[in-house]
């Protein structure tokens, strides 16, 4: 039983090994200015269902 749990971490290696690499044409974003478009997108939802 030993044998078949060890194999769990090598076999999303793969997978972590993805996500950590960065795209460099990718579009970044400060998260300060995404968190601020919610924030004024939340405003004119409630201003357009005061109308």
């Amino acid at each position: 039983m030993s044998s078949s749990d060890s194999g769990g971490l090598m076999s999303s290696a793969g997978l972590v090994r993805y996500f950590d690499a960065e795209d460099r044409n990718a579009i970044t974003m400060d998260p300060r200015s995404v968190v601020a478009f919610g924030a004024m997108f939340g405003v004119l939802v409630l201003v357009l269902n005061a109308l």
